[in-house]
């Protein structure tokens, strides 16, 4: 199994976005989340470094500059979806990856407090 490590500037970037109010509060992300032919034409148009700021998760071992090096997208390259976020802390903690997870979840929170919906 494939071991990760929090992408530290992605969570920045998507904290970034979610106090820039950049974000899909209802979505269904097995439908919205990006395809092989959307991160093609991603980067097509963007950096390595670009994409990899959409990525939570870092594999260990992967060479840079690939696909695989990059996990647990958390948008839609315009937009952080709060289903992405929760497909993020599901599947990490699925597979006990916790760092991921917990970067997941408190970026799921900061979501929820900045747009209202924290309780």
């Amino acid at each position: 199994m494939a071991e990760y490590e929090v992408n530290d500037a992605a969570v920045a970037h998507v904290r970034d976005l979610i106090d820039e109010r950049q974000y899909v509060l209802e979505s269904d992300w097995g439908d919205v989340q990006p395809d092989a032919a959307a991160q093609n034409a991603y980067l097509e148009r963007h950096s390595w470094e670009e994409y990899g700021a959409w990525h939570l998760g870092l594999t260990k071992g992967a060479n840079d500059g690939t696909k695989a090096r990059y996990a647990f997208v958390a948008g839609d390259f315009r937009r952080v979806h709060r289903s992405a976020l929760i497909a993020c802390v599901y599947r990490a903690s699925e597979w006990r990856h916790k760092s991921v997870e917990l970067a997941a979840h408190d970026l799921l929170q900061h979501l929820d407090e900045v747009s209202g919906h924290a309780t």
